[in-house]
């Protein structure tokens, strides 16, 4: 239980008020900025403009360790015009995370759809003594990232429910959940859609430069860094909880149930299809664990290398196979799936879902692709290097400023694959010529756009967390909401990077293959 007889007031009506009013303000601020989709068809056209009148005053630039000078390309002419014409579909349709997101999400679709990833949290966090309880709810929370969006549904409810089992104040149980799956949620252990979006849209920055095939953009380039952060959040997020946020609470409410009728067991049925389900996934993880290291394999690299190899540049579809299998077998068994037709209905109900990204992806696929074949991406990327050299600004120093510079934005786009799709063409070529590798930067750029999404009032998760808060706490508002998440987002943005210099400062790959140094 917690102690309650040191804990200082609650936040009164007027700090509220005035936290309520700032981001009232923050939430006007970021309301009249257009969606996404015109966002980038208004870049689009201003692009257009500006490398045709570039292209006009016959601009050039040379990128270090090359020899050929790159001229501008204006959109607005007859080359240009004819360019776009000729790939704008290709341009849609070649635009990596597109295929890559669309298949993951077919596959994890069948994994959420039959209760497969939400009966694992439930079995992580049903027995869990309550003094650990606040430092798993974190560590599941900075995994939850493979369900998407439905994490954010899932987890802080459910650990309310079992911070309420355990004798502990539930709403710690709801507002921890949340600040971690928001704030962790482009760590952890786990693989999905987040990572394929993230290294499509940064395989086609690198190529603003003539030497961006060199680097490796895979999907598991950030793999050992995230893993590690998980492991650092998940402590941090469940001090937090513990220690600097459950002892300030006031008691819920007398009565309050918070859906009773809910519960964080399972049933028979559905522990016999986890365990079916993680028997079938590790199979199939040792099948091809097996085969990779098989002498001669065909799913080795050049030479009989290990990295780079197949198994990193097939990547996706080896997770695909492994999220349907978990899916399936635990649908069978757990009575979710009836039908053969059961399986394709939920990967096609998972497709529909993403048509909103879709349509997204069409405008941002024909900007990216503009801003590298018109070379005013590598214009931009070749000064913005030469104005940090001359600043001193280089290294774990630029990184620094870059997720400050980004946890701001990230208050006003709250939509990560728009935010990095507007950040990568320009910062990732950047960042490579002063020796920093996209790797790296697409690291740095987690942190920025995880930690402050917490706390930002256009993430629409933020109101069902309130409404949630109220069956506990009736007379809670915004500011109350607002001033417990912002515990969490100055020390899991220090704690990140701390981890991200450990791995900058020893040189370690933050992935398979992939390093910390790109050669400029």
């Amino acid at each position: 239980m917690q102690d309650t007889t040191t804990a200082p007031p609650p936040p009164t009506a007027a700090d509220d008020g005035l936290l309520s009013r700032l981001m009232g303000a923050l939430e006007r601020l970021g309301n009249r900025l257009p969606h996404p989709f015109y966002l980038f068809g208004g870049l689009f056209a201003l692009l257009a403009v500006v490398s045709t009148a570039l292209a006009a005053a016959h601009a050039a630039v040379t990128v270090p360790g090359t020899d050929q000078p790159l001229a501008v390309k204006g959109l607005l002419t007859g080359e240009g015009i004819r360019w776009l014409l000729e790939n704008a579909l290709t341009n849609f349709t070649g635009f990596p995370p597109l295929g890559t997101v669309l298949l993951m999400m077919t596959a994890v679709g069948v994994a959420e759809r039959t209760g497969l990833l939400e009966a694992a949290v439930k079995a992580t966090i049903a027995r869990t003594p309550a003094r650990l309880l606040p430092y798993v709810v974190a560590f599941v929370a900075c995994q939850a990232h493979v369900m998407s969006d439905v994490a954010i549904l899932v987890i802080p409810p459910l650990a309310a429910l079992a911070f309420k089992a355990a004798g502990r104040n539930p709403i710690a149980g709801l507002i921890g959940g949340f600040a971690c799956v928001c704030a962790g949620y482009a760590a952890g252990f786990s693989v999905g859609a987040l990572d394929a979006l993230y290294s499509g849209i940064t395989e086609k920055a690198v190529q603003v430069l003539p030497m961006g095939h060199e680097a490796p953009t895979h999907l598991l380039v950030n793999y050992f860094f995230t893993a590690a952060s998980s492991v650092v959040l998940a402590l941090v997020g469940g001090f937090l909880t513990a220690r600097v946020l459950e002892p300030r609470l006031p008691a819920p409410a007398t009565g309050a149930t918070a859906a009773e009728d809910e519960n964080t067991g399972l049933s028979r049925r559905q522990r016999r299809g986890l365990l079916l389900s993680a028997g079938a996934t590790a199979a199939f993880a040792v099948a091809v664990l097996a085969a990779w290291l098989a002498p001669g394999s065909p799913l080795r690299g050049e030479g009989g290398a290990l990295v780079p190899s197949l198994v990193l540049t097939g990547v996706v579809p080896l997770l695909f196979c492994a999220f349907l299998i978990a899916g399936v077998v635990y649908g069978v068994t757990a009575g979710t799936i009836t039908h053969r037709d059961d399986v394709p209905r939920m990967m096609a109900e998972s497709v529909t879902a993403m048509s909103g990204y879709i349509v997204l992806i069409f405008v941002i696929a024909q900007f990216i692709a503009a801003f590298t074949w018109s070379n005013a991406g590598t214009l931009l990327a070749v000064r913005c290097a030469e104005l940090l050299k001359s600043a001193g600004l280089t290294g774990f120093t630029a990184l620094v400023l870059f997720v400050l510079v980004v946890s701001l934005l990230n208050l006003l786009i709250s939509s990560g694959s728009a935010l990095w799709s507007l950040m990568a063409p320009v910062f990732v070529p950047t960042f490579m010529l002063i020796g920093l590798s996209p790797a790296l930067t697409l690291a740095a750029f987690r942190i920025a756009d995880s930690a402050t999404q917490t706390i930002t009032p256009l993430n629409p998760y933020l109101f069902l967390s309130l409404a949630l808060l109220r069956r506990y706490e009736p007379d809670a508002r915004l500011g109350t909401l607002m001033s417990r998440l912002a515990v969490y987002v100055l020390p899991f943005i220090v704690s990140w990077l701390a981890v991200l210099g450990i791995f900058y400062a020893l040189d370690l790959p933050l992935g398979p293959g992939a390093g910390i140094g790109q050669a400029p």
